[in-house]
């Protein structure tokens, strides 16, 4: 019989395999931060039923709004899920999100409902779109353009249901869909135009150029309505206009509070960051100058890999300054502050001089939350040596060990406890920052530094940072690695180029013997 049929114990196997698997992909979706999110979601869902339900006198509408709603919100969802996976383990995040959408979509049902009340004169529909383009310009600044653009049609969808009418006369008549294309086309023009903030005067010219596209396309819109005034159409126009450049203004004064509330920096915060007057670099300048020289060229050379990526320049280089502030407090255990005098590494053991040396990373830290300084810079302090070996004092370590060994037994030191503590870099630009930390410190060791020697020696480092697993958190692909290496190259041929020594006057002294040799490459 087929029930009595003998199953091979291969296909047994299988099944189990199977289940298993099937059980693991149902433990990584259910989850505690899925759960979290899952609240926040409900949440969300039900404050926008109430907030759609409001000044309402026939409930009848409550239950296909709610629908309504539900479907909309579930698609945001799906495309956070899709393109912002981490929000979902940031609940601070999607609070921020979810507390912004709340307030912006509250604000629109009681303005419009309570200009309808007062019975202006005109479109009471203006303050929906500028909250429209508050909510492209913020996303944008936290986000990207992307992100920006496809939330951003989410909120127009759900601000048209807030400022639904509350009766329809000739007054008021206004279809839903020209309501969301001249609020779709605000938000699109600024997510398109506010790439990032590097002057005081970008959001004025995007909130301009917001306002000229939402007055065509208000002005259009208005006159297909059967007998329209074609005055009262530009001016509701102008109405939509006048709020949308009001919003710039709005979001200019608002930018600390916004860049606090989201923890980002916005290009001109990073600039600011850049002076050289600011008080934490003009500390390294006068405590630590040989490591500041350091890190400006590691700025240079990280922007030029980073802009060959299309990824943050700016911040590469302004993150590159910062990198090594740790190293102020012990700024003459560092060879590049030593400048002639002896080393002091010489009157300590290995052990002792790697804690001092992956010491600089957690002084570096703290001298960042002490000064202030945002945590997008602080990721390069952190990041910038990973958990790689401190490979000079862990081969010292080993020669001590190899020494000792003759007169006792010992056993030879662990390479793990010469690792940097970590983390490893988590974006791009803070794996472009080690990988030009450590091929601009092994270049700067060469005897005799050629273009080839160069190609060779960063190639190199670009490999032993990936076999050791350095860029496994960060999405670095392989042919992103080999254009940054190809950049980084070319920044170093540039500043170690070679010069022709400067020409003797005749009547110039010979120069003895004992005078050391001049050197002919020296950096630009």
């Amino acid at each position: 019989m087929v029930f009595l049929k003998k199953i091979s114990p291969r296909r047994i196997r299988v099944r189990k395999s199977i289940t298993a698997e099937r059980y693991s992909q149902i433990g990584r979706l259910v989850n505690r931060d899925s759960l979290i999110s899952l609240m926040l979601w409900l949440i969300f869902v039900v404050l926008c039923i109430l907030i759609m339900s409001a000044y309402r006198t026939d409930r009848v509408k409550v239950f296909p709004i709610s629908i309504i709603v539900i479907l909309i919100s579930l698609a945001a969802a799906l495309y956070i899920y899709h393109y912002q996976k981490r929000m979902i383990k940031n609940h601070a995040r999607i609070s921020v999100l979810i507390g912004m959408f709340i307030l912006l979509l509250a604000s629109t049902r009681f303005v419009t409902a309570k200009l309808i009340d007062l019975q202006t004169e005109h479109t009471p529909y203006a303050w929906a779109t500028g909250t429209a383009v508050i909510t492209a310009i913020i996303l944008t600044i936290a986000y990207n353009q992307r992100f920006a653009v496809g939330m951003s049609i989410f909120y127009c969808l759900l601000a048209c249901f807030a400022a639904e009418p509350l009766r329809v006369d000739n007054q008021y008549q206004m279809m839903k869909i020209d309501l969301f294309i001249i609020m779709a086309t605000g938000a699109f023009t600024c997510c398109m135009a506010l790439r990032e903030i590097r002057t005081r005067v970008k959001l004025l010219q995007v909130s301009a150029l917001a306002g000229v596209i939402v007055f065509i396309s208000a002005a259009s819109l208005e006159l297909f309505i059967p007998g329209k005034n074609t005055n009262r159409a530009f001016i509701n126009a102008g109405f939509h206009a006048g709020i949308t450049l009001a919003v710039g203004l709005i979001i200019q004064s608002l930018l600390p509070i916004i860049e606090k509330t989201f923890r980002i920096a916005t290009s001109m915060t990073l600039l600011d960051y850049s002076d050289a007057n600011q008080p934490l670099l003009k500390k390294l300048a006068m405590e630590a100058p040989g490591t500041f020289s350091h890190s400006l060229l590691i700025g240079s050379i990280a922007e030029a890999a980073a802009e060959a990526i299309s990824r943050n320049g700016l911040l590469c280089r302004v993150g590159a300054y910062y990198h090594d502030i740790g190293k102020i407090n012990k700024a003459h255990y560092f060879i590049e502050n030593e400048i002639g005098s002896a080393s002091r590494h010489k009157e300590l053991s290995p052990t002792m001089s790697h804690l001092i040396i992956i010491g600089h990373v957690k002084d570096g830290i703290e001298m960042a939350r002490e000064y202030g300084l945002p945590g997008v810079l602080r990721q390069f302090i952190e990041t910038h040596h990973g958990t790689t070996v401190v490979e000079h004092f862990y081969n010292e370590a080993k020669k001590l060990t190899a020494k000792k060994s003759k007169k006792k037994s010992q056993n030879e030191p662990s390479e793990s406890e010469f690792r940097y503590p970590g983390p490893k870099p988590r974006t791009k630009e803070a794996a472009i920052v080690m990988l030009a930390d450590t091929v601009e410190g092994a270049v700067r060791s060469l005897t005799e530094v050629t273009p080839t020697k160069i190609d060779v020696v960063v190639h190199n480092m670009a490999m032993r940072r990936l076999q050791d697993g350095q860029f496994d958190e960060c999405d670095l692909s392989l042919r992103e690695l080999s254009q940054i290496e190809t950049s980084i190259s070319k920044t170093l041929a540039a500043h170690y180029h070679g010069r022709i020594a400067y020409p003797k006057a005749p009547d110039d002294p010979m120069e003895t013997k004992s005078q050391p040799e001049k050197i002919t490459q020296t950096s630009s």
